[in-house]
């Protein structure tokens, strides 16, 4: 998982990429492509 001050840029990388809102931090997932997976921080 890449830990990344912006994820606007991540998130155009992937057609299924997703972004998601867990416990008052940011995440991108993706469920067919794993590697594509980070956390604003």
């Amino acid at each position: 998982m890449k830990i990344r001050n912006s994820l606007k840029s991540l998130l155009k990388r992937h057609r299924d990429n997703q972004l998601v809102r867990r416990k008052g931090r940011v995440y991108i997932i993706n469920k067919t492509q794993k590697r594509f997976k980070a956390r604003q921080g």
